[in-house]
């Protein structure tokens, strides 16, 4: 017998200001008749996160900025398991909703009342999760710099070391992760490797690179628990001042900064080449970090 594999969806609960409260956004579906979240499966090969930024858009004509995870829900469709994640995201544009067969109609309420009017006991866990949560002051996307050989191949200074051709696909890849979070900030480690990896976003975004040492691994003579500690100031310094950036940094001192910023000494940071962490403040306070 085969095996019956899992549908992946993904979705947000995307909030508004309005008049001293939050409104968050519902969708109707003729279909079922029903009221949820707005949500869809994932197309091949796609990212969770990117699925979800792309269903909003779709079926609210919303363009809104995930800031961090939701509970995931985890039910049964036409016979299957699903599970779709979720993201909270503040709504930034519309283009204005035109009914479809899809989704016929859009509503915003204020949490509580969306809560009583969603179809599913599972929406209504993901928005009293939402409720939960202090409001998101900002939000950082912190990236390892992308593939760039190894030291042992390279001739020239260490941080001269340039991406190689699989390093120059995975920043490709990068920048449409990158450009979800609509950073109005891109702040890299002096290596060029770093750079590089902001090179896509930055064409991508039209934002220059700001090159900063406080972002570096250990130099001959420094202590890494130093520069980790330098990183996680940093990123402090950043997040207190609000709204949504990008970091590249370096895989001797991402899991150190981030142990510093959690509290979870011993926890699993380590960070692929390529890869990186969505993290999401309240203020100075770090809520919660993702993998991106």
């Amino acid at each position: 017998m085969a095996a019956v594999t899992e549908i992946r969806a993904a979705g947000g609960v995307v909030w508004r200001p309005a008049a001293g409260a939050t409104e968050v956004c519902l969708v109707h579906r003729p279909r079922y008749g029903d009221w949820s979240l707005p949500k869809g499966k994932l197309e091949p090969a796609e990212h969770p996160l990117m699925a979800a930024v792309r269903e909003v858009a779709e079926e609210t004509d919303v363009r809104a900025v995930p800031q961090i995870r939701l509970p995931s829900a985890h039910y049964r469709s036409e016979g299957r398991p699903k599970v779709v994640d979720y993201w909270s995201m503040r709504a930034v544009a519309s283009g204005g909703f035109q009914p479809g067969t899809e989704v016929d109609e859009v509503r915003w309420l204020p949490v509580d009342d969306a809560i009583r009017l969603v179809s599913y006991p599972h929406d209504a866990e993901v928005l009293a999760a939402f409720a939960a949560l202090p409001p998101v002051t900002a939000t950082v996307a912190l990236v390892r710099h992308a593939h760039a050989g190894t030291r042992a191949t390279w001739s020239g200074p260490d941080t001269a070391r340039p991406l190689d051709a699989e390093g120059r696909a995975q920043a490709q890849a990068l920048a449409d992760l990158l450009a979800l979070v609509r950073p109005a900030r891109l702040l890299s480690a002096s290596a060029r490797r770093c750079v590089q990896t902001l090179d896509p976003a930055a064409a991508r975004l039209d934002l220059p690179i700001e090159v900063c040492g406080d972002l570096d691994e250990p130099r001959p003579g420094q202590q890494r628990d130093e520069r980790a500690l330098a990183l996680a100031a940093r990123l402090q310094e950043l997040a207190v001042a609000g709204g949504q950036l990008a970091v590249c940094s370096q895989g001797k001192v991402i899991p150190g900064a981030l142990e510093r910023l959690t509290g979870l000494v011993g926890a699993d940071f380590t960070t692929p080449k390529g890869g990186g962490w969505l993290l999401a403040f309240a203020g100075d306070g770090l809520l919660a970090t993702e993998r991106l």
